[in-house]
């Protein structure tokens, strides 16, 4: 197998995918509707994630179409320099070489997240869950038929049909070379990859995030944002947990009981802190655990602080480092939140619904990782690539 595709060859198998799935997609709904009638489990962020639909197949098809029409990111030169004996030397973007993508219940991550890391010039192991292998299995059959029609080894991406057992044994001592790991699902799995792996893992996936309402908020941006970050996805990782609301917010009770009641009409379950103990329709929560704790549910933390830095606080001790906003009309508050709150995406009056790679111009993404090496938050195409030096001379020696 070649070790190299030139960017003509990565392009017509993604525009060939495209073209498959929008003839195949009556078969990928099919196969999926006999996942999901199979699916045993009550989680609902599992389920909402393990289903594919018109709308997810149609943006399987966009984020192909879209990675295909995009630039090589490979080869770009990042730095050069001319030494003082002839000698030149530069620093290009080169591929990680093998990428394996750990993942639960979404068969689009077999699209989505494999054609990103594939026009990055890699090599692509999938290792999906049980609760998706026919959707899974008949994804990379496409693949497969893609590769070979443009005279590519099928080898390019392979499906690892593993249990537990074998996944961790392949984790501790790869059978093939292995460059970087992405694992795409719950704390669990993302743990589970850590513990065992050999390799670089880049953690992706937990949300946990909060929304600071400030004294200067308008009320109606507030409220339309939190409804928005909290209800409209549930199963995302840029999903809302954690309203804060300043003690000094003018007309603080009526927003909380107008909030609660937009919220319980969504089906949302609201959990108070003890400064909120006693408001009507609320739960209240008994220690701090429920502050780390990512829903991907119908459920809510509501909380006070007294300050732009008591809320800087809170987040940075109990958020997941995913996204945060500061709703308010005061520039330099949002400011010093932007700049000392620790997550990967900050907003000032805007939902954290759009901590997406394609919403952030990127064309898809392979991960949002809250690691901060080597890139931090949605991660593009541009991103998936390591670097090589290239040094060219006629026989200089040191």
């Amino acid at each position: 197998m070649s070790l190299y595709l030139e960017i003509a060859q990565r392009n017509a198998v993604l525009n060939t995918m495209a073209q498959l799935i929008d003839a195949e997609r009556n078969t990928i709904l099919e196969v999926n509707k006999k996942d999901l009638e199979a699916y045993n489990g009550d989680d609902l962020a599992m389920y909402d994630r393990l289903k594919v639909d018109d709308a997810k197949i149609d943006g399987m098809i966009l984020s192909l179409q879209q990675l295909a029409g995009q630039e090589d990111p490979l080869g770009l030169e990042r730095f050069n320099f001319t030494h003082e004996n002839g000698m030149h030397v530069s620093n290009k973007t080169a591929p990680f070489g093998t990428v394996l993508i750990i993942y639960e219940s979404r068969p689009d991550v077999t699209i989505e997240a494999a054609a990103i890391a594939f026009k990055s010039g890699n090599k692509i192991l999938l290792k999906g869950g049980k609760e998706s292998l026919q959707s899974n299995l008949v994804l990379v059959n496409f693949w497969h038929k893609s590769l070979e029609q443009h005279g590519i080894s099928k080898d390019w991406v392979t499906y690892l049909e593993f249990n537990r057992e074998q996944t961790q044994a392949f984790l501790e001592k790869p059978t093939q070379k292995l460059d970087l790991i992405v694992p795409r699902g719950g704390e669990k799995l993302i743990a589970f990859t850590k513990k065992h792996a050999t390799c670089p893992v880049i953690v992706s996936g937990r949300g946990n995030n909060f929304l600071y309402v400030h004294p200067k908020a308008d009320l109606k941006k507030a409220m339309s944002i939190i409804l928005n970050a909290k209800t409209t996805k549930i199963s995302a990782c840029n999903a809302l947990d954690k309203v804060l609301v300043d003690s000094e917010l003018p007309n603080k009770e009526a927003f909380i009981k107008d909030l609660i009641a937009e919220l319980k009409a969504k089906k949302v379950e609201i959990l108070v802190d003890n400064s909120l103990a006693k408001t009507e329709g609320t739960s209240e929560i008994t220690g701090e655990e429920s502050w780390f704790e990512e829903f991907l549910d119908y459920k809510i933390l509501i909380g006070e602080v007294g300050s732009t830095e008591e809320a800087i606080e809170k987040i940075n001790t109990y958020g997941g480092g995913h996204s945060a906003v500061i709703v308010t009309e005061e520039g330099p508050e949002a400011d010093l939140f932007m700049n000392s709150v620790d997550s990967a995406a900050v907003y000032h009056n805007v939902s954290t619904r759009f901590t997406d790679g394609g919403q952030f111009g990127l064309g898809g993404e392979l991960a949002i990782s809250t690691d901060k090496l080597h890139q931090r938050g949605p991660i593009g195409l541009q991103h998936l690539v390591t670097n090589k030096w290239y040094v060219k001379g006629d026989g200089q020696i040191r």
